[in-house]
């Protein structure tokens, strides 16, 4: 997780997960592999494939823009072409198969930013180095943390929301995803 910097305009100094939006590049990047089976299948049923995939993608490219860590496996760099400059750098290619959906949430209307988040999970064992730097300055502090300190932080309700989602998960990896918006101004969680 990462703390925002207290200068942010939008939660500021509030730890999150790394996020973002997807860009172009996210639609053509090479990946050594695809979404696992039930993870392309939840997101293929709210979107189409090829958004899908672009969409696993941008997750890991933000986690390595605002980490430094790289959630793939070693590629020889010959081998390592197209965008995302920064990983073929590395001699490595994202491997979307090591992550799993955990859940999706939609911003309650009148925030001053709203967002239609997706948030995955992976082991640690998948990073390239499980150290992560000072990535592009969004979070002024990067940290692994146990599930238990996590919760005790400054944290977005979203982001307490999700983790106790981790948990869930860690026990029953197969549970319904959970998806969390507002509907007629009372927060709904519905699970698919």
């Amino acid at each position: 997780m990462g703390r925002r910097a207290p200068g942010h305009v939008f939660m500021a100094s509030k730890w999150v997960f790394p996020g973002g939006r997807i860009e172009r590049a996210d639609f053509t990047a090479a990946a050594c592999s695809d979404p696992a089976a039930a993870t392309r299948a939840r997101l293929e049923a709210e979107m189409p494939a090829r958004r899908a995939r672009a969409l696993a993608l941008t997750a890991v490219r933000e986690t390595f823009e605002e980490t430094g860590l790289i959630l793939g496996r070693p590629t020889p760099a010959a081998s390592v072409h197209g965008p995302w400059r920064e990983f073929r750098q590395a001699g490595a290619l994202p491997d979307l198969a090591a992550m799993s959906y955990v859940a999706r949430a939609i911003t309650p209307p009148g925030r001053s930013r709203r967002f239609d988040a997706r948030f995955f999970m992976a082991d640690a064992d998948a990073l390239l180095s499980p150290e992560p730097t000072a990535g592009s300055g969004e979070l002024d502090e990067i940290a692994w943390l146990p599930l238990d300190e996590a919760r005790a932080l400054d944290l977005p309700s979203i982001t307490r929301f999700v983790l106790a989602e981790v948990a869930e998960r860690l026990i029953r990896p197969d549970r319904p995803l959970p998806f969390v918006r507002m509907v007629r101004g009372k927060h709904l969680v519905t699970h698919g």
